[in-house]
């Protein structure tokens, strides 16, 4: 199995108009893209592509994806806690690292700006 996560801005021109039809189109958009990139691959391994929007949506097989990972996880390891949220936790630390990316945006953009001023 190989994955490949792109992080993807909601607000970027290129997605704003999709996005503000449908929540997580920019996400759908950049998976049919790492899709397409990894073609190459074939039947040498199963590709998921994990894409995730700077305002939170993931693309629909990514989160199932990460439901089952979480399930499988859980089962593993025997963590009771985990067990019965199924895989909540690891969306949790998913959504920990979107706002840590959020906030490397903001400052960069704040950084830019200043740096022009």
């Amino acid at each position: 199995m190989a994955w490949d996560v792109t992080a993807v801005c909601s607000m970027a021109d290129s997605y704003v108009a999709a996005t503000a039809r449908e929540a997580g189109a920019a996400a759908e958009r950049a998976a049919e893209l790492e899709i397409s990139k990894y073609s190459g691959l074939g039947d040498k391994c199963v590709f998921q592509p994990i894409a995730v929007e700077s305002l939170g949506p993931l693309n629909e097989t990514a989160c199932q994806f990460l439901k089952d990972l979480g399930r499988r996880i859980s089962a593993q390891s025997g963590d009771e806690r985990e067990r019965e949220r199924e895989s909540s936790f690891l969306f949790q630390r998913l959504s920990v690292v979107i706002q840590r990316f959020n906030t490397i945006l903001l400052h960069n953009r704040f950084e830019a700006a200043y740096h022009l001023g």
